[in-house]
């Protein structure tokens, strides 16, 4: 005979299995891994004249920049509508609105990605209202606000824009103070679990935190304001272990590093350029900087598309608020090609990701271009021009979950089918 109890327990168990993430899933900001690359296979390596087959396209997103999270058949997104912020769930097949839940009071549109963890969601306003939201309940677990609890600030007037980082038990968030600039949180009650201070930060920047491993050192990388420049923290510690500010501005750092290995590459706009750097673990944990190689601005720069990893080459677009193609050697930091002019009549800022080889290019015109992931030059792979539009800037970055392409265009989202045929 089994308990009432223990069914219940059973039950809840089976609901959070649901609610986390399956491998082709896109549980957070730039992806399962947070490089922006998708580890799906099968997909389209050609486009038609028209673009890949539209599956649905939905409105009452709300306004914002942010784009979306997809876990086990469920969309989610977050949205400004009538000086509320919003967290929306949608079904994967259709777009259906499942439900929807306000979680601020801020009125101001959300940049930030939210991110799907076990059974919870965890939002950010570009106010600083960060929000630990539970799934099934369908309720704001726990709240803290940057700048109440920790004094935060951001470096610049567009508001908060990270998704925080989730790892293990801790959530790791930037609120920008000097002594708080990076914090870890417990997930699940909010609890403060250490705080690194950064003194003379600059605020946060527009970045999201990422995790690597350097010689068994575990570290949480970050770009601040301007004087605070990229910083690494210890992970277990909170200990500031290194900064590095030649490639930062003080207007907004955006683009989030891409790391792997002992290496991390880091670009942003306003003519701040863009530099490979390696990570060397010397005596008890402590880090030193070298720079592999760094490039002027005018060289080289992302302004707040993103860069991703595919084999030994780096791939984004160069260019302040443009995203001309451009590959980079990941080894040497030495640019292997770079375009003259935007493919496809994309123009502005582009926002890329990459799957099975292949590079997603979204520009702020709404065009989309595919274009294969190779260190021999550019090759286009088909183009389209998404359809309906906002009449703004397409900046929300693109999502491959599923065999599916997700557009979000401030009220719109968009679906695709990327699956070939076979």
């Amino acid at each position: 005979m089994v308990s009432g109890r223990t069914l219940a327990s059973a039950t809840v168990a089976m609901l959070l299995a649901g609610l986390t993430a399956w491998a082709a899933d896109w549980p957070q900001w730039r992806g399962p891994d947070r490089d922006g690359v998708s580890r799906e296979t099968g997909l389209l390596k050609q486009w038609p004249k028209e673009g890949p087959p539209l599956l649905w396209t939905v409105t009452g997103c709300g306004d914002g920049f942010s784009s979306v999270a997809v876990v086990q058949g469920v969309i989610y997104g977050t949205g400004s509508n009538k000086g509320r912020n919003y967290l929306w769930a949608r079904r994967e097949q259709t777009g259906e609105l499942l439900w929807s839940l306000p979680y601020s009071d801020h009125p101001g549109e959300p940049n930030s990605t939210p991110v799907i963890d076990q059974g919870k969601a965890y939002a950010l306003t570009r106010d600083g209202d960060l929000a630990c939201i539970d799934l099934l309940q369908k309720k704001v677990a726990w709240r803290k606000n940057y700048g109440k609890d920790f004094a935060g600030r951001m470096m610049s007037g567009w508001g908060y824009s990270e998704t925080p980082l989730v790892d293990d038990e801790k959530l790791i968030c930037t609120p920008g103070a000097d002594q708080a600039a990076v914090v870890a949180l417990n997930k699940d009650t909010g609890t403060v679990i250490w705080k690194c201070a950064v003194p003379r930060c600059g605020g946060a920047g527009y970045a999201s935190p990422v995790k690597m491993v350097v010689e068994g050192v575990p570290l949480y990388v970050t770009h601040l304001g301007p004087s605070g420049g990229v910083v690494g923290v210890h992970a277990q510690s909170g200990q500031l272990l290194w900064q590095y500010t030649r490639v930062s501005n003080g207007t907004a750092n955006i683009p989030t590093v891409v790391a792997r290995g002992p290496f991390l590459f880091c670009s942003t706009g306003y003519d701040s350029g863009a530099a490979l750097l390696r990570l060397q673990v010397e005596g008890k944990e402590r880090v030193r900087v070298h720079e592999v190689k760094r490039h002027p601005g005018r060289e080289l720069q992302n302004h707040h598309g993103g860069m991703v990893l595919v084999g030994d080459y780096l791939y984004l677009g160069h260019g302040h608020n443009n995203g001309l193609p451009t590959c980079v050697d990941f080894r040497t930091g030495e640019i292997v090609w770079k375009e003259g002019r935007n493919p496809g009549g994309g123009s502005g800022s582009a926002a890329v990701i990459a799957a099975e080889g292949m590079l997603y290019f979204r520009y702020q015109n709404g065009v989309v271009v595919l274009i294969r992931a190779s260190p021999d030059g550019l090759e286009v792979a088909g183009s389209f021009r998404q359809n309906p539009r906002s009449g703004r800037e397409c900046w929300a970055h693109p999502v491959i979950a599923n065999g599916r392409l997700y557009l979000r265009d401030q009220d719109y989202l968009l679906c695709y089918d990327l699956r070939a045929r076979r």
